[in-house]
């Protein structure tokens, strides 16, 4: 089985340290960066909004714990957005090449 992690960043530094790491450590086979979003969220009882990264990396359901992990040591979050979706479908070819890669 197979999903996406979405997580979210302060920066494009951290995006590609935390990016770089998941795929160096096989931990995932690839990590989209899309800059730029717009955070609105609750935090500790106040409405706030930031400037965020998003990433999205591919990878197996068995892996997520690791990569979890991961990303809490290097991120600089208190409470970082670490969130699974599972790939109920896709390419084949796609899906074969991240089984090949992590």
């Amino acid at each position: 089985m197979y999903i996406m992690v979405f997580i979210t960043v302060s920066s494009e530094e951290d995006a590609e340290r935390i990016a770089n790491e998941l795929v160096d450590s096989k931990l995932a086979a690839c990590v989209n960066i899309i800059p730029g979003i717009k955070s609105i969220f609750i935090w500790k009882g106040k409405k706030e909004v930031s400037g965020e990264h998003l990433l999205i990396a591919k990878t197996r359901r068995s892996h997520f714990k690791k990569l979890k992990d991961m990303v809490k040591k290097l991120h600089n979050y208190d409470t970082p957005e670490i969130i699974s979706i599972t790939i109920s479908e896709g390419s084949q070819d796609y899906l074969d090449w991240i089984g090949r890669t992590v």
